[in-house]
């Protein structure tokens, strides 16, 4: 595991543990794009909308399929997006970052994708704020699969995240959302 107050999160997943009660990242899993000593930038995996990105974005409506759906990336700026993109060609990508995942440069489209997914906003984080909320234990770092970016199941993703981590996670994942009703 990463040690967050001393190492880059970027290209990893961080999944919000159950204490963290904040309604914008419950049971969310965020792909971490940015993280440096200046704070983090990350997209929520596990937040589709009923927004057809097609009609949201009809710039780039050739490049995502016909039943795509914009993903709320987080509460900063939600009406900004953000393309991730599973490349053939990893150069194409703006950005590269876990394998051949990376962000679509929007000026200019790639040739070949493998998948393509539109993601409104993104969650941010100040100098020093994720490792204190690290600290405060709520996010537990995972490693990511591409399949984790696009999946068709994104409600599910938190669940099986922790329990492709195993150990204790597995019991985490099987939590209740309110331990109360148990």
């Amino acid at each position: 595991m990463t040690d967050p107050v001393h190492a880059s999160l970027k290209g990893r997943l961080i999944v919000a543990s159950p204490p963290l009660h904040d309604e914008n990242f419950r049971r969310t899993v965020v792909l971490m794009l940015e993280h440096g000593p200046e704070g983090a930038l990350g997209i929520v995996l596990n937040r589709p909308t009923d927004v057809r990105a097609g009609d949201a974005l009809p710039d780039y409506s050739e490049s995502l399929p016909d039943d795509a759906y914009i993903h709320l990336g987080g509460p900063v700026e939600p009406s900004s997006f953000i393309l991730l993109g599973d490349f053939v060609d990893p150069s194409e990508a703006a950005t590269i970052t876990f394998g051949s995942v990376g962000v679509v440069d929007p000026d200019q489209a790639p040739r070949t994708l493998r998948a393509v997914r539109a993601f409104g906003g993104y969650a941010g984080w100040s100098a020093g704020q994720l490792e204190d909320e690290f600290a405060d234990e709520s996010w537990i770092e995972a490693d990511p699969v591409p399949g984790d970016v696009f999946t068709d199941e994104p409600q599910g993703l938190w669940f099986r995240v922790l329990d492709r981590k195993g150990g204790s996670y597995r019991l985490v994942a099987r939590m209740p959302e309110d331990p109360s009703l148990n």
